[in-house]
């Protein structure tokens, strides 16, 4: 395994540490939770491989807490108990910085857990970003963008053979510098993982083949917003489609393993007449889980550039995703009934925004171009405000604004 490389994460976990007395790190497994609340912490229980820091849980509470501070409780949900000590000793100790706490599943709600309000705080992870591991320079700054300062770059250093090798691996810290044929081994055992343990263990047996099913399903559907009946035929094939309530059981287990992270709609006020859709954009937490449920590699996925262009999609709004928390920020996507739609448009705070185009083809950025101008004179800006940055995402090549004002933002060089 390779050695820590910096995370975006770090800044934020010491900042949070700053101010509150728990924080709950939550992300997938594999994503690197672990390792960074572990440089933050000067003392680190295991629960899911220490028996005996098990038992002092409800034997011996005081022994695990007489530790040293930061405390990190690693794969907290294994015993779930700790949660209602921790916010007790929050309350007692009454001060910043005490207890980390790591999870790679959020437990079903317990009417005996008391709410975190205002001792924990809870901080998303995701795997590494492009600028986390390496391939992009960070010359252009998402914060900088949308503080309206005038950003360039040269994105050419990323060739296009290798930003599929990106997407096919993802941003999984075991995969920093392996090869293509080892990550997709690797991604293949984390979903049967997922798929034959993970999921089961989370409350009644489900089906391993329907689930297998849906992570395919899931696969061809990334960067759209698949309605759950199409999903449901999708898994059910040709014995008809599985029942809903058995299908939002399977989405749910998903969301609880933070395999998944959709866009909800963005919905201002529009000077345009057209109804605006509120049906979610379907992504994984990192675009390599995608191809891996699909079974294809960068060969299969050059082949096909719709649905490459899709899973690039899920690549760019995964680092937006990580870029956008450091500002307190959130990414969203808007579409109308006349087919018009925005990939993703970042959010920070009430009024500060910026709308992005993420297109696979550099040749693709003037027509992206012209619907991001003609999307932004159809928000209702008094209300909401000028965006704060109209910005094309695309593959390699120069980055720079244009003299329309739009960005051209090359992935290898956009950073935090």
């Amino acid at each position: 395994m390779a050695s820590y490389l910096p995370r975006i994460a770090d800044q934020e976990l010491q900042e949070r540490l700053g101010y509150i007395g728990a924080i709950l790190i939550e992300g997938p497994k594999a994503c690197g939770k672990t390792a960074t609340a572990t440089r933050q912490a000067e003392t680190v229980f295991r629960l899911d491989e220490d028996a005996a820091a098990r038992g002092l849980v409800t034997l011996d509470p005081n022994r695990l807490f007489a530790n040293p501070t930061p405390i990190l409780f690693d794969e907290w949900q294994v015993e779930p108990a700790i949660w209602n000590r921790v916010r007790r000793q929050v309350d007692d100790r009454n001060g910043p910085g005490l207890y980390i706490l790591t999870g790679s599943a959020t437990p079903k709600h317990d009417a005996s857990r008391h709410s975190g309000a205002g001792r924990f705080s809870v901080m998303a992870m995701r795997p590494m970003t492009l600028f986390e591991s390496g391939q992009s320079n960070g010359e252009m700054s998402l914060a900088a963008l949308l503080d309206g300062e005038r950003q360039t770059g040269l994105g050419t250093h990323l060739s296009f053979d290798e930003l599929v090798k990106r997407i096919i691996i993802g941003g999984w810290p075991e995969l920093v510098g392996t090869d293509e044929r080892r990550a997709r081994r690797w991604l293949r055992d984390y979903l049967a993982n997922i798929v034959e343990v993970d999921i089961q263990t989370l409350g009644s047996r489900r089906d391993p083949v329907n689930l297998r099913r849906l992570l395919a399903a899931l696969g061809r559907s990334v960067g759209q917003a698949a309605k759950a009946a199409e999903l449901a035929r999708d898994v059910g094939g040709e014995a008809g489609p599985i029942a809903k309530e058995t299908l939002a059981a399977y989405l749910s287990a998903l969301e609880r393993l933070h395999l998944t992270e959709n866009s909800e709609a963005w919905l201002p006020h529009m000077r345009s007449r057209a109804r605006l859709r509120a049906a979610e954009v379907r992504y994984f937490v990192d675009p390599s889980l995608g191809p891996a449920a699909l079974g294809v590699g960068s060969a299969e996925l050059s082949h096909d550039l719709h649905a490459l262009g899709l899973h690039f999609e899920g690549l760019v709004v995964r680092d937006l995703r990580v870029y956008a928390q450091l500002l307190d920020g959130r990414v969203d996507s808007w579409r109308d009934s006349n087919g018009n739609r925005v990939d993703a448009i970042v959010t920070i705070g009430p009024s500060l925004w910026g709308a992005f185009e993420i297109k696979l083809n550099p040749d693709a950025v003037d027509a992206a171009a012209a619907a991001l101008l003609r999307f932004a004179r159809s928000v209702d800006t008094e209300r909401h405000g000028q965006p704060a940055c109209l910005g094309v995402i695309t593959s390699t090549g120069p980055g720079g604004r244009r003299d329309d004002g739009v960005h051209v933002i090359p992935i290898g060089c956009l950073g935090p």
